[in-house]
């Protein structure tokens, strides 16, 4: 288990802390509290590290695109590849360890929100392991564009509850989430991304860096050097942080964010939040954020749902700050074109979250060296996405 690199007191420089009403505060306490106990437990590392193993299928491989490096011609594209855990991607990781240390803390039930239904289907899955109940809180919105999602969950056993106010997406449904939370003693808050009131952020960042410690020594076992440039679409930015967390100190690998560019850089078009966004408080954190008029939350769009958010992780916001990492954004038409090369020429259908990180590796590949390294987080599969892409393609 890892910590924030630049984590202090709760903030990693200016972004994070917890700006919340003393009950959640409460909460908060008593889940860090218990998360520094648990990280400081060997029996608890070593069970993680079981179903790492056992359960998810750790350590997940590391594929080189053989047939897209030879077309586009440049670097060497390689993917991490996340999509190949049980349930579907990297969301798994984190389930397991909150929901193990929720078991851990007496709670016998689990409340999550979701976007793209990946981290639902996630917290549904642990549940069902571990025994516990769970609700799942999802926009309307989503529910209807990833129904195979939702149907997984009800299989599971989990409780889907569609929220029909606001925009109906991922805010919206993390609001309704921290507000059953607040209602149920017995309950335990699995939060999906670095986002939120510390200790939320440091606890997904350390649950998720199982996949930069394992790249970092896959690609130096197999190629005797590290990447050039890692790359991860951004949203909340739990994958992203999770691979970036094993090249951070290393000062000559490039770390690039990719988030969704929609159909444009009109309000409401988009949710590149740390392109145009401005430092403020969601969700009981501070970081970038997109806003309105008014000063709330703007309304955003992705055509991949767990992206479409208007905030990101305080880590994230750090590092675009301290120029340790670049943060881009890409169209919907670029990731679509993404998602098609990677199947057409790979063989591997990814989710359109990660075919935002796609796209950009895709711009930057033929301009590289033909020794250098390109890695992708591949964060999911693409399967949950099958009805957006039908439509668009007009299967």
């Amino acid at each position: 288990m890892m910590s924030g690199k630049g984590f202090v007191n709760g903030f990693f420089g200016d972004y994070g802390g917890s700006f919340v009403p003393e009950g959640i505060q409460l909460r908060l306490d008593e889940l860090m509290e218990g998360y520094q106990k648990a990280r400081e437990d060997s029996s608890f590392l070593e069970e993680l590290q079981r179903l790492f193993s056992d359960y998810v299928g750790r350590p997940s491989a590391l594929t080189e695109c053989r047939n897209i490096s030879e077309e586009l011609g440049g670097g060497r594209l390689f993917l991490k590849r996340e999509d190949l855990n049980h349930t579907g991607a990297h969301k798994i990781n984190n389930a397991l360890g909150q929901a193990l240390l929720a078991k851990r803390m007496g709670k016998k039930e689990i409340i999550a929100e979701t976007g793209a239904g990946m981290h639902g289907t996630a917290s549904a899955t642990v549940a069902a392991l571990m025994g516990m109940k769970c609700t799942v809180y999802m926009g309307a919105v989503d529910v209807e564009r990833q129904e195979p999602n939702v149907h997984r969950m009800k299989v599971l056993g989990a409780e889907v509850v569609a929220v029909q106010h606001g925009q109906k997406t991922l805010k919206e449904a993390v609001d309704s989430a921290l507000e059953a939370w607040m209602n149920n003693d017995n309950a335990f808050y699995l939060l999906g991304s670095v986002v939120g009131p510390h200790p939320y952020p440091l606890m997904v960042r350390d649950f998720q860096s199982v996949i930069g410690r394992e790249a970092r020594a896959q690609v130096l076992g197999r190629e005797g050097k590290l990447p050039r440039t890692i790359v991860a679409c951004v949203g909340g930015g739990s994958n992203a942080i999770g691979l970036f967390s094993g090249f951070l100190d290393d000062p000559d690998v490039e770390l690039v964010g990719v988030e969704p560019g929609g159909k444009g850089m009109k309000y409401g078009e988009h949710a590149a939040t740390l392109s145009v966004g401005e430092p403020g408080v969601i969700h009981g954190f501070r970081t970038y954020v997109l806003s309105d008029e008014k000063g709330e939350p703007a309304e955003v769009y992705s055509i991949a749902s767990g992206l479409d958010y208007p905030g990101v992780g305080p880590e994230h916001a750090h590092l675009k700050d301290i120029e340790r990492a670049m943060y881009v954004n890409v169209s919907d038409s670029e990731t679509m074109d993404a998602f098609s090369l990677l199947c057409k020429k790979e063989g591997i259908i990814p989710a359109l979250e990660s075919s935002h990180a796609l796209a950009y590796a895709f711009k930057v590949l033929p301009g590289m060296k033909r020794d250098d390294i390109l890695l992708v987080n591949l964060s999911g599969r693409g399967d949950k996405d099958m009805p957006i892409v039908r439509d668009i393609l007009n299967f």
